[in-house]
């Protein structure tokens, strides 16, 4: 059973929006699937509510105390992470997930903060094969063809972490989101060039 972290100390990364479509896309598949919300704020949460009963399922995981292993029959997890998350709650995230993804925009402050919180995963996972192939970056509202873009490849390549690959800026997620939709729920003709870029995200969480 894949458990997926999505994580960043920092706020408005797209974080949330990294779970819930990572959760639409396995549940869309036909997996048993549970997006557990560790943020205060319960935005995984909240909009798991907006989801109609007609689109494929998936339950939420009640996050209050420590973070365990779910209940028997859900073949995937996603969990969702708050800002500023403390060290002890990372490593209850850390020492269940399987996969980490790290979301990052092109800017300058969130590729500095976003540094050191790299060598935090880096220290805190010990084993260097473990964080090798356990840990990657996102690149969010970005387009890779573009300056910004090749900037951050090559800023992530001296951090020593792959990426996975990069979301588009595009108003879908916002509009999606309203009504707890993923891309994974829409006519694949509809969100044909957004579908594309998550090919890659897929892939490596997948291998």
């Amino acid at each position: 059973m894949p458990v997926i972290a999505v994580v960043n100390p920092k706020g408005g990364v797209g974080k949330s929006t990294l779970a819930t479509h990572i959760a639409g896309h396995f549940a869309v598949s036909g997996h048993a699937v549970m997006l557990g919300d560790v943020d205060r704020q319960q935005s995984a949460r909240s909009w798991l509510g907006l989801r109609s009963e007609s689109l494929a399922p998936i339950r939420s995981w009640e996050v209050s105390g420590s973070i365990v292993r779910p209940p028997k029959g859900v073949t995937h997890v996603v969990i969702d992470t708050p800002a500023q998350i403390g060290e002890r709650r990372l490593a209850e995230v850390l020492k269940v997930a399987d996969k980490v993804l790290v979301p990052l925009q092109p800017s300058i402050f969130d590729i500095l903060a976003t540094r050191d919180f790299v060598e935090q995963l880096r220290t805190q996972l010990g084993k260097p094969r473990q964080f090798e192939s356990s840990v990657a970056i996102v690149g969010v509202r970005v387009d890779p063809r573009t300056r910004a873009a090749e900037q951050l490849r090559l800023f992530v390549e001296q951090l020593g972490v792959p990426v996975a690959g990069y979301l588009r800026d595009t108003q879908n997620y916002l509009h999606l989101a309203a009504h707890g939709m993923t891309l994974f729920d829409m006519p694949a003709h509809r969100v044909e060039q957004d579908l594309s870029t998550w090919a890659p995200i897929i892939a490596w969480l997948e291998s």
